[in-house]
């Protein structure tokens, strides 16, 4: 039943394997490899999560893990996607600008399969926005888009970008809020303070353009890019700081470590340095 977070798949284990705890990023807890499947916990997020990778199966997507079902603990059952993904602190290697290009082919190819999946009406995050947010923007959704493209959520073969995990901020997105999510983290769109020591000499505009140009992002999507950014960075701080609050763990542990000063600091750099990147996405 669409909405609810009973398990409906269940996973049956062939006996007594070996748990290796595998980092689960900044919120999620308790993700194992078991032989060659991830569990990780189940939330509201679980039903279009294991949805969407179903789809990504059925037509024939291999940039993602499959949903195999449920364990006998209750968690989701993945399989295990081979290969390398950055740690941290972040390897030299994920400034290289052919990875950044292979990141974005990768993106395209997802967000091309999940057309087809259109915006099921499947529940996840319902809480209200806190006092004090901004209004969110208006925007055209089109497709579910994953969201959370860190490079802790790309695994790579032999220098290419192979296949995305962790889709559990999958939501309803559009191509440019897509691109937007991958060039906070890849460009990177934030203040020098924050970056990696191997960001700090990066030509941040060239490489949003290389990024769009390989992605095929539409003119009309460049122009808004970073102003809709600028505006949603003021939104996060507010939706982090409440998350902090209400959900506590990794939320609260991001927020004591100093992520809302971080959100600030990327408003600021946004409206110096947004412009210059916008002029790179639409130089002719």
């Amino acid at each position: 039943m669409i909405g609810d977070t009973s398990p409906t798949r269940r996973y049956v284990d062939g006996g007594e394997l070996e748990e290796i705890l595998l980092p689960g990023g900044d919120v999620t807890e308790g993700v194992v490899r078991v032989g060659d499947t991830v569990r990780r916990p189940v939330g509201p997020h679980s039903p279009l999560v294991h949805a969407v990778l179903d789809h990504l199966e059925s037509v024939g997507f291999t940039g993602a893990p499959r949903f195999l079902g449920i364990d006998d603990r209750g968690r989701e059952v993945l399989t295990f996607v081979d290969g390398e993904v950055a740690g941290r602190p972040h390897p030299a290697w994920t400034v290289d600008e052919d990875r950044l290009l292979s990141l974005a082919r990768l993106l395209r190819a997802l967000d091309d399969a999940l057309i087809g999946f259109g915006l099921p009406d499947i529940e996840t995050d319902t809480h209200p926005d806190p006092p004090g947010i901004p209004p969110p923007q208006q925007r055209t959704l089109t497709f579910i888009g994953h969201h959370d493209i860190t490079p802790e959520n790309v695994v790579w073969r032999n220098g290419e970008a192979y296949a995305l995990i962790d889709f559990d901020l999958a939501r309803p997105s559009s191509r440019m809020l897509e691109v937007q999510n991958a060039l906070m983290y890849w460009a990177p769109l934030s203040d020098p303070a924050d970056r990696d020591a191997d960001q700090l000499h990066l030509d941040v505009p060239r490489r949003c353009r290389l990024f769009a140009d390989a992605y095929g992002l539409a003119r009309e999507d460049r122009a808004i890019l970073i102003d809709d950014l600028t505006y949603g960075t003021e939104r996060s701080w507010y939706l982090m700081r409440d998350r902090a609050r209400r959900l506590g763990g990794g939320w609260a542990r991001m927020w004591d470590d100093g992520v809302g000063d971080q959100i600030r600091r990327r408003r600021e750099w946004l409206f110096a340095e947004g412009p210059a990147v916008t002029a790179a996405l639409l130089a002719e």
